[in-house]
């Protein structure tokens, strides 16, 4: 079968590559279902991050490997046990590993939903950086008024922003890219798109403005930047991968601020996206 892998090329850098003869998977069994692949989401931090060899990439020695946990496909076999699902239905799967292939066998109480028929499987093909927002902002609990700041305009970043503006919160969203800002204007979530290229952060994030940060863009080096934009008493989330947190011990003291991370996501964030999605309170479109 098709597959996008990751492996070392001859020049031993990584490289992402379709190759057309990846073992196929074993037929399903007990409550396995075998889905064939109509769209995968590609997870720019993440396999981003596995190119670069960063905190998320396996070693060398197992590579090469189908990498990506975004799949948006249709049942074509069931194993003898299975009852939640059945041939023919739509269905995202969330595994962590395998998400670019073109047939993909998982039990059917993995991590996974049915997507209803007229999903648009395109933006379903990205539930999984979606999930990873709302189980963001669950985790983060903005409370109607306060004000977040959304660091990083990405997929997930301008998700976490739309689940942030529906809780009540007052979302400002920054990145340096400014086509990315365009689409953070156009779904109309945050209040504030600040490009902060350059100078762009220290001349508009002023000290203590906002009751929490959520760090989607993980720069080495900028914990200090995001500490001293909460308020006393306010909460920072690192989602963005990296090796090593580092920020000065009396600062945060003095701030009694709360640090947090955040992984993934669940079954239930997966349910509620899906039901937020129907309904047109989401817009997956844009991104």
């Amino acid at each position: 079968m098709r597959a996008i892998v990751l492996r070392t090329g001859d020049d031993k850098v990584r490289e992402k590559v379709l190759v057309p003869d990846w073992p196929d998977p074993p037929r399903p069994h007990t409550n396995q279902v075998k889905i064939k692949t109509l769209y995968s989401g590609i997870t720019n931090g993440t396999e981003g991050n596995q190119l670069h060899k960063g905190n998320y990439a396996p070693g060398d020695r197992l590579l090469p490997m189908p990498t990506g946990y975004q799949t948006a496909g249709r049942v074509i076999e069931t194993g003898p046990d299975a009852q939640s699902l059945q041939v023919d239905d739509l269905i995202f799967v969330g595994k962590s590993t395998g998400g670019h292939l073109e047939y993909i066998v998982v039990a059917e109480d993995e991590l996974l939903i049915k997507l209803p028929d007229d999903v648009d499987l395109r933006e379903a093909a990205i539930y999984g950086m979606a999930a990873v927002a709302l189980n963001t902002i669950r985790n983060a609990a903005p409370q109607i008024g306060e004000k977040v700041l959304v660091v990083g305009a990405g997929c997930v970043g301008q998700a976490a922003a739309q689940f942030a503006a529906l809780q009540g919160a007052r979302v400002t969203i920054c990145d340096v890219d400014e086509p990315r800002l365009e689409i953070a204007r156009r779904t109309g979530a945050a209040e504030q798109t600040l490009n902060v290229e350059g100078a762009g952060w220290s001349t508009q994030i002023a000290d203590e403005s906002f009751d929490a940060v959520l760090d989607f863009a993980g720069v080495p080096g900028m914990e200090e930047q995001l500490i001293l934009a909460m308020k006393t008493g306010g909460q920072v989330l690192f989602i963005a991968g990296r090796d090593r947190v580092s920020y000065p011990f009396n600062l945060a003291q003095r701030r009694l601020i709360t640090v947090k991370q955040n992984s993934h996501f669940y079954v239930d964030d997966l349910e509620n996206l899906a039901r937020l999605h129907s309904r047109g309170r989401i817009d997956l479109a844009s991104l």
